[in-house]
């Protein structure tokens, strides 16, 4: 009996199916559990008496991890199958409604291009996203990652210790594309690491909130650059979400002599060579390197990697003084933060998870600090120190046995008559101290994460800690309180003075 074209290519993607599962030791059973799907489900398929359907191809490629090999198999059938349908149809279909944990998304199309200029790397990341699920999607995340040496992970580590990755260099800024017009979206940090940052990008901004609803697509887009300092020789793309389309493109300066080349690692498969080209354009001053592919299985790693053949090698400088650390580190310098303009407060219990975020990073922050520049009176810091305008500042205390303190919209509403006057310093002006003086004991008013508010007492030099970080939340200079004439001291000068 002859079999049409169609069916060939089902039984094709059986045959296709039934050899990766035995090929994992699996039977029926396992892996239908492992998709999701009944039991008898792979069986019917395997015996030819279910049709495959988008969903079933796209768990069953991402369980199975076959390359590409089952997804390729589903696609030609679906072709024949829509071919039949409606004559003249070239294209395939959308994305089918297959949900991977915690989303509902499918990458319909991933340009990413880096561009070396001037010593940094330029990182522009735009993907077109489908909402195959049931409910609406109102945020993305994404990761920004470094690894100056990738084939030596210790010395990797070494260096960003040292010179740990900051949102401050990477000028983070992420847009979404509506007909045409392009949108800001806000962006809220998860993660803030040495070498990585993850970072979710929220459908909202200033003029409102506009969700991705089930059935529609939307183009985000977002960029960061980081200094050679910190980027070493690679751009590597994770798939994360299904993909139908990923496009790479590496624009290098010629007079480097850049040479590249691609890796590919999956779950199931060592590193091996990229299974499509790289194309080198020359293009004046500039050499282009393009690569791309099509339906990438989940959880492969394309990394593209390069070396320049006319280069010296770098040394990259090592910050000395204290303040350079905390530059660093991320903190922004005092002229980047100029008096007169208090932060924002929070709305409260709706931004209680930004609240709760802010404090991690800030807390992360000055263990960090501590470890490069180490203080003995207690540290602080706020969040407009590092760029974020939200009323929320932590303090740790002299005592490192007690937990930090973590104050959200607070205000001073008492302070003792007694004062003292002591010496002063400020992460972000860690090079000198200056005397200030302060009231012995405060009370500080701040909110709960419901919204309601309390009242503590701080004493001695909690005072002057939690006193000084208010400073920053209400828009004024800590240096704007010492007595006229009196000049800073340099830090080194100070502590001979105290030894």
């Amino acid at each position: 009996m002859t079999t049409s074209p169609l069916e060939r290519a089902a039984d094709s993607f059986a045959a296709e199916l039934a050899r990766h599962r035995t090929g994992r030791g699996l039977t029926k059973k396992q892996l239908a559990t492992m998709m999701g799907f009944d039991p008898s489900y792979v069986s019917h398929v395997e015996g030819r008496r279910h049709r495959p359907t988008e969903d079933f191809a796209r768990r069953a490629e991402a369980v199975l991890d076959a390359g590409g090999v089952i997804w390729q198999r589903f696609r030609e059938y679906d072709q024949l199958r829509q071919t039949r349908a409606t004559p003249g149809l070239r294209e395939p279909a959308p994305p089918g409604r297959w949900l991977p944990p915690g989303t509902g998304l499918v990458v319909e199309r991933e340009t990413a291009t880096l561009t070396l200029v001037d010593g940094t790397y330029r990182c522009v990341i735009r993907r077109r996203l489908h909402n195959a699920g049931t409910e609406p999607v109102t945020r993305y995340l994404v990761r920004v990652a470094v690894d100056r040496w990738p084939d030596d992970p210790g010395r990797s580590n070494r260096h960003h210790r040292e010179h740990p990755l900051t949102f401050a260099e990477l000028r983070f800024r992420a847009i979404h594309h509506d007909d045409g017009a392009r949108e800001p979206m806000h962006w809220r940090v998860r993660h803030d690491r040495d070498a990585y940052k993850e970072i979710w990008l929220l459908f909202e901004n200033a003029d409102g909130r506009f969700p991705l609803h089930p059935g529609e697509r939307a183009e985000v887009e977002y960029a960061y650059r980081v200094g050679r300092v910190k980027w070493g020789p690679w751009f590597q793309r994770a798939v994360r979400l299904p993909t139908r389309h990923l496009a790479v493109r590496l624009d290098l300066p010629a007079a480097l002599d850049p040479r590249v080349w691609g890796v590919e690692t999956s779950l199931s498969a060592d590193e091996g060579p990229l299974r499509t080209p790289v194309r080198r354009h020359d293009r004046g001053d500039r050499v282009v390197f393009d690569w791309s592919t099509d339906d990438p299985p989940l959880n492969t790693r394309f990394r593209l990697q390069w070396r320049f053949r006319r280069e010296a090698p770098e040394t990259p400088p090592v910050p000395t003084r204290p303040a350079d650390r905390m530059r660093a580190l991320g903190m922004l310098p005092p002229e980047a933060t100029p008096p007169g303009r208090p932060a924002r407060p929070l709305h409260l219990p709706r931004e209680a998870a930004t609240a709760r975020e802010v404090a991690d990073r800030l807390t992360d922050l000055l263990t960090r600090a501590e470890e490069v520049h180490p203080l003995s009176t207690g540290t602080g810091l706020a969040a407009p120190q590092i760029g974020l305008d939200v009323a929320v500042a932590v303090v740790r205390p002299a005592d490192r046995s007690a937990p930090p303190v973590v104050l959200v919209n607070p205000r001073v509403v008492g302070e003792s008559p007694e004062t003292v006057e002591q010496y002063e310093g400020c992460l972000a002006a860690a090079d000198h101290r200056g005397l200030v003086a302060r009231p012995l004991r405060i009370e500080v008013e701040h909110a709960r994460a419901d919204g309601s508010r309390m009242i503590t007492s701080f004493a001695y030099g909690m005072a002057r800690l939690v006193a000084h970080e208010i400073d920053h939340l209400d828009g004024r200079a800590w240096t704007d309180r010492m007595a006229p004439g009196v000049p800073l001291v340099p830090v080194e000068e100070y502590r001979e003075s105290n030894a």
